[in-house]
């Protein structure tokens, strides 16, 4: 049984997606501090040709503050007018255009769940098959601060020996840490990925929802698997 945990993104890059497909049970770490220079309400699409910052308002925000205790404003309407006019030209904007007005439109204001309604919904137009649990809503100790202690307790709670971390998760977990607690530990690295978007030199590692505009879901579902496991 393999097992990934991470905060929610706002509509995330490819990799982020790769780590979810790799994974059987994948926990959304909501109860961890939200930051402001962070993607956890912000990401960044194409337009005219060059990488642009798209944010989801947030209501409620005070330092030390968890993501799942933060609230979301009321700026989807002008975030989907903003994705209109960027990708109406491009080749898959019909198909996928309605699921981001459902996902943007939730009536959801608390910003955890909003965000993890949208990584299912996506997970789901991808043929992602991973099950999502919130990490909240586990029983784990709470004299238990690090993520470090956390994560092999919650591998344990599902019976999983393996942990898929984000590459980033280097400089925080440690393979010889995992194996003491009898738990194989691998990051995930994405492999150059390149795809036709418009006229242009091609924009990297933008948010999924320029990867589903300019792309099929067969096409798409090939990108997931490359990737490297370190």
């Amino acid at each position: 049984m393999t097992l990934g945990n991470h905060q929610p993104y706002f509509f995330p890059y490819l990799g982020y997606w790769q780590l979810m497909n790799a994974t059987d049970v994948y926990v959304i770490a909501d109860n961890v501090q939200y930051s402001k220079k962070g993607y956890t309400n912000r990401n960044n699409i194409l337009m005219n040709g060059n990488k642009h910052l798209i944010s989801l308002e947030v209501m409620g925000v005070r330092l030390g503050m968890h993501i799942n205790e933060v609230g979301v404003g009321n700026n989807a309407p002008k975030i989907l007018k903003t994705l209109m006019h960027t990708y109406k030209k491009a080749p898959y904007f019909d198909e996928v255009f309605p699921m981001l007005e459902s996902i943007l439109l939730n009536d959801e204001k608390n910003l955890a769940k909003y965000l993890g309604n949208s990584l299912e919904t996506v997970a789901g137009y991808l043929g992602i098959e991973t099950r999502f649990i919130y990490e909240s809503d586990l029983n784990v100790d709470p004299s238990l601060k690090l993520q470090t202690d956390i994560i092999p307790v919650i591998c344990k709670m599902f019976n999983a020996d393996h942990f898929i971390n984000a590459i980033g998760g280097q400089e925080l977990y440690t393979k010889e840490g995992f194996l003491k607690k009898g738990l194989k530990l691998n990051f995930l690295q994405m492999g150059e990925i390149e795809y036709k978007q418009f006229k242009g030199e091609f924009v990297p590692n933008l948010s999924i929802i320029d990867v589903m505009m300019f792309n099929t879901k067969d096409e798409i579902k090939e990108m997931l698997s490359r990737y490297t496991l370190i």
